[in-house]
């Protein structure tokens, strides 16, 4: 047998990793580890000192993210990610701020400060990871789950209609608003890049696999599954009016830069 020689010099990232935390508690296929991954070479690339970075999750999958980081880093409360990242922002003007969260802490509980934020502009970005469905807690169907999809609660199908995030954060106010999927990443580490450097507020809806819950429920039942729906159903609009970017269940994923403009912000 011949001798195999390890890398002992590990991964470019570790040095903003807890390794210590690892291996993380994300099922396989989840797409979580991809777009933590993303979102850290955005920081690098943004070229900010790391010891002013604040990473602020609520609670659910995207929420333990906060742990697995060697950053200035807050796992909140349910719903609570935005108005204790407003905080830290007002105190202390100089930090950037980063929400990481998913899609029902940020849209459902959270859903009115995710607003207010947009409204008064304030200077922070949302990386909002859309799975479909409240994961951790055992998949039942949330305020993005598609129309017709089936969850754990929604077994024969979904009958409430579901949110249109970028259109929900553009509406509110942001000045910044994108959407990619976990199959684009090197598109979704450009727009990152371009949100962090973004003065107001801005948001990312990233679309994520769910394969233990949403995906296997819904005929995509790995994570490959879903990527290759990703990629067979996404189509890139930059510019697209975001009324207009709805995810059916089978339908078209629109993804792009839908917004990107000027306007006064918080704490100037």
């Amino acid at each position: 047998m011949n001798n195999v020689t390890l890398d002992t010099e590990g991964h470019p990232l570790d040095i903003y990793l807890r390794v210590d935390r690892l291996p993380h508690i994300w099922c396989a296929g989840c797409g979580l580890g991809s777009i933590l991954g993303s979102l850290l070479r955005g920081l690098v690339d943004s070229g900010f000192d790391m010891k002013k970075v604040a990473l602020v999750s609520g609670i659910g999958c995207t929420g333990r993210a906060a742990g697995y980081v060697k950053l200035d880093s807050f796992h909140t409360t349910h719903g609570r990610a935005i108005p204790f990242a407003t905080g830290l922002k007002l105190a202390n003007p100089e930090l950037k701020v980063v929400i990481f969260s998913g899609d029902g802490d940020l849209a459902a509980i959270g859903g009115n400060h995710l607003i207010h934020a947009g409204r008064r502009n304030i200077d922070m970005t949302v990386i909002c990871v859309n799975n479909f469905n409240y994961g951790m807690t055992g998949g039942q169907f949330g305020p993005t789950t598609p129309w017709n999809a089936r969850t754990t609660t929604s077994r024969r199908g979904n009958i409430e209609s579901a949110f249109n995030l970028p259109h929900l954060a553009a509406a509110s106010g942001a000045v910044y608003v994108a959407r990619w999927t976990t199959a684009q990443i090197r598109q979704l580490e450009r727009a990152i890049k371009e949100a962090l450097l973004k003065r107001g507020f801005s948001f990312i809806e990233v679309i994520s696999p769910c394969p233990t819950y949403y995906g296997r429920m819904n005929q995509q039942a790995s994570g490959l599954d879903q990527m290759r729906h990703y990629r067979a159903n996404s189509v890139v609009k930059h510019g697209a009016n975001p009324s207009e970017v709805d995810i059916d269940l089978e339908g078209q994923i629109v993804v792009g830069k839908f917004i990107d403009i000027e306007r006064p912000y918080l704490p100037e």
